[in-house]
């Protein structure tokens, strides 16, 4: 019953508090192991998010899907802001944790990779990755099967009048997103006429607080791994900077970046 029901029991905290294992005497090891946990959990809810976000924008029902992005930009800043807390632990901290941490890495989060399939960012080559982990690569083939959030958005430009060549609304989605000149002029039209097309012009907003954030999120976590383990190799064998750096070069959405130019 409601009466029986505790702060504690409500949110599980006795599982919850007793989730951190240390497999060494090293102080800092908490702070990783919690620091990550605790992004696992926002992961988590972005997904939750998005998921409900995307089935609105398929609905041409954008008022809740915007309050459902607005929240995921809010939940990035605290993954975000995990990255300062991160900072904190120095070289020679991090070098009495690292022996015990195996090949597990950061590169292995089956819902980080789940949000950059989401958002558009589909790479066949993670899923392949990740087939050590069946579960996880069958959970990524489920996802790139599907519409990504800006594959819906799209879809929806199309479905209110504008000319998107049918080679994009038909695309197969399992493979990457390929910048469309037919995506950039309808987005082109929106940023010019925002009054008209306010819904979308504001959609498009929320699409590129989403990318901004992403990608703030992405140096962070370059920026924490250069400071503290400089350019050596990642524990699950990325070359680690170098890597990270790459990967600040990908967009999810590239026509709301170059329609900047075009306008």
């Amino acid at each position: 019953m409601a009466a029986d029901v505790t702060y504690s029991s409500y949110l599980d905290l006795d599982r919850i508090l007793a989730a951190q294992h240390p497999t060494s005497d090293a102080h800092d090891e908490m702070l990783f192991i919690i620091v990550h946990q605790a992004s696992e959990l926002w992961l988590k809810l972005c997904l939750h998010e998005l998921t409900a976000a995307r089935t609105h924008i398929a609905a041409d029902d954008l008022r809740p899907a915007f309050k459902m992005l607005a929240r995921v930009a809010r939940a990035q800043g605290q993954l975000i802001q995990s990255w300062d807390v991160l900072s904190t632990m120095t070289p020679h901290d991090y070098s009495t944790i690292r022996p015990h941490l195996g090949k597990s890495s950061g590169f292995q989060s089956a819902q980080y990779r789940l949000m950059e399939f989401m958002l558009g960012g589909r790479n066949p080559d993670m899923i392949t990755i990740h087939e050590a982990t069946p579960k996880v690569a069958e959970k990524l083939r489920e996802e790139a099967a599907r519409p990504s959030i800006y594959d819906e958005a799209v879809r929806l430009l199309a479905r209110r009048g504008f000319d998107i060549e049918a080679s994009v609304t038909e695309r197969d989605t399992k493979a990457p997103y390929v910048h469309s000149a037919s995506v950039e002029a309808a987005w082109a039209e929106v940023y010019r006429h925002p009054n008209k097309y306010w819904d979308l012009y504001e959609l498009a907003e929320k699409l590129v607080d989403l990318e901004y954030h992403f990608q703030r999120w992405r140096f962070g976590h370059l920026k924490t791994v250069e400071r503290i383990i400089g350019f050596k190799t990642g524990t699950g064998g990325t070359p680690g900077v170098p890597y990270l750096a790459n990967v600040l070069k990908a967009a999810f959405f590239p026509e709301l970046l170059s329609v900047r130019t075009a306008i």
